[in-house]
């Protein structure tokens, strides 16, 4: 990742978790300087910790703040999305807006849009608040490389960004999107297994936690297929190849397909 700065003024319309851990994550990697964010919020509560945390401009008026920026991050909830395109769909035109919204489609956008908007909608989740996020980004039509390149470097302040086809988005959603709640579950069941054999509570949970963390990286970082790692934990005979059977019997690769496509499906059904 670049640490040029960016240059471009960027307003969040809306002020929530996500909002939050862009602005942190964009001032962290010193690409903007507070003076080019602004956020909106319905609440003055958010606004005024928004402002006392990061320096940044801050308000209710979401017309406003998009006509003074160059890139609108839409971060609204998505049943108020309609009506926020409603009142600065117009001023959009010319911008490039950045969508953060499960679900919303980039022709849902364009249409509250009246169509001249430049649209880039992301998948991020929530480990984006640590900065270790994972962001699908998908680009629509009129969509210049210095635009994604914009966002994609927006968006690796607070992890890691991949780009994909719109039309893989639910698919994303299950995964990525969904997936750190799997991901505590197993967690929380690992930490379980070890008060059961005797650990602390506290104990436990770090020795699950951070060998989910170590486990992780390594996938990432030696860049080997999982079951590749996998193998070099188990030995003939040993401790982890009992473990192993025992998942396989309870089912717990294809119950985590399972749930993707779960997650997946109903992605679907709730962006018709």
């Amino acid at each position: 990742m670049s640490n040029q700065a960016l240059t471009r003024k960027i307003a969040f319309i809306g002020g929530g978790q996500m909002a939050e851990a862009l602005i942190g994550g964009l001032l962290a990697a010193q690409l903007c300087r507070p003076d080019q964010l602004w956020a909106t919020d319905p609440v003055p509560a958010r606004l005024e910790h928004l402002k006392q945390r990061y320096g940044i401009q801050v308000g209710g008026q979401n017309r406003e703040a998009t006509l003074w920026a160059e890139v609108v991050v839409l971060a609204v909830k998505p049943q108020t999305l309609d009506s926020v395109l409603k009142e600065i769909g117009p001023g959009l035109k010319d911008r490039l807006a950045v969508s953060v919204i499960a679900g919303a489609p980039i022709a849902r956008i364009a249409a509250g849009c009246g169509g001249a908007t430049r649209i880039i909608r992301t998948m991020p989740n929530q480990p984006s608040a640590v900065r270790e996020g994972m962001t699908a980004v998908a680009a629509g039509a009129g969509v210049a490389e210095d635009d994604v390149a914009c966002v994609r470097r927006m968006f690796e302040s607070i992890g890691k960004v991949v780009p994909v086809e719109e039309r893989l988005m639910d698919a994303v959603t299950g995964l990525s999107g969904s997936g750190p709640a799997y991901v505590f579950l197993a967690i929380e069941a690992l930490s379980d297994g070890g008060v059961k054999m005797g650990l602390s509570r506290e104990t436990a949970t770090l020795l699950a936690a951070q060998t989910v963390l170590g486990a992780a990286r390594m996938v990432l970082e030696t860049g080997q297929h999982p079951a590749r790692l996998k193998d070099q934990v188990t030995s003939p005979g040993g401790t982890t190849i009992a473990g192993l059977h025992q998942l396989e019997q309870g089912g717990l690769r294809a119950a985590l397909i399972n749930a993707v496509e779960a997650a997946a499906k109903r992605s679907q059904e709730l962006g018709r």
